[in-house]
């Protein structure tokens, strides 16, 4: 388990790709095991809270509180302060403009575990608003630099397939080239990471800047 932070009230992880963060299915790995079995070899036996969870195709930070004061003070605490979320996301072609904003209207079907893009007003919509920039462009491919302005259900595989540019390794949301493409190139799981956190520290107050710069 990779640790990218630590102090006596949070812990930020690395997740892996393809690892759930918390999984209800036995004998299946995730990250919330992890970090209990390593918390209880230091000695430490309060209830852990995860704040925020990652899809399980995706890889990157996960904050976790380490009892339960703190959780219930850091969940209200990030919905508060709006944490800047930061994402990598590497897609099939590309937006036309360097840097722009998507802003659609989602909404969740629990059912197939997916969101789909609705109009405003409907029943369950909400409105959903992320920042880009291009970060690098080769080939069929782009690599996005996404701050998160809202957090909805699978928001930023969708808004990109729906503007043109799915994910790569994106089987759900992805479209018939972007798949062939994925599968050309032995891409496995979706290219998105959350790279970077900013938050206010639960107990001290203390602007956080969490990173995760793996490749």
């Amino acid at each position: 388990m990779k640790i990218l932070y630590e102090d006596d009230y949070i812990l930020a992880v690395h997740k892996e790709a393809g690892i759930a963060t918390q999984t209800s299915k036995l004998a299946e790995k995730d990250l919330y095991s992890e970090v209990m079995n390593y918390l209880s070899s230091k000695g430490k036996k309060d209830t852990i809270g995860i704040i925020g969870r990652l899809d399980q195709p995706v890889s990157g930070i996960v904050l976790f509180a380490k009892d339960s004061k703190i959780t219930a003070a850091f969940t209200k605490l990030m919905n508060e302060a709006k944490p800047e979320k930061y994402y990598l996301a590497r897609v099939y072609g590309g937006p036309k403009d360097d840097e722009g904003t998507l802003t659609d209207y989602l909404r969740k079907d629990a059912k197939t575990n997916s969101s789909i893009i609705c109009k405003e007003g409907e029943k369950g919509a909400k409105k959903s608003i992320l920042q880009y920039k291009v970060a690098e462009r080769e080939g069929n491919e782009a690599l996005l630099d996404i701050k998160l302005i809202t957090g909805r259900h699978h928001q930023i595989r969708l808004q990109c397939s729906n503007a043109g540019y799915p994910l790569l390794g994106d089987r759900k949301y992805g479209s018939e080239k972007s798949i062939e493409y994925s599968k050309e190139n032995n891409i496995k799981t979706v290219a998105l990471r959350a790279y970077k956190m900013v938050f206010p520290h639960p107990v001290t107050g203390e602007t956080m800047t969490i990173t995760d710069e793996e490749k």
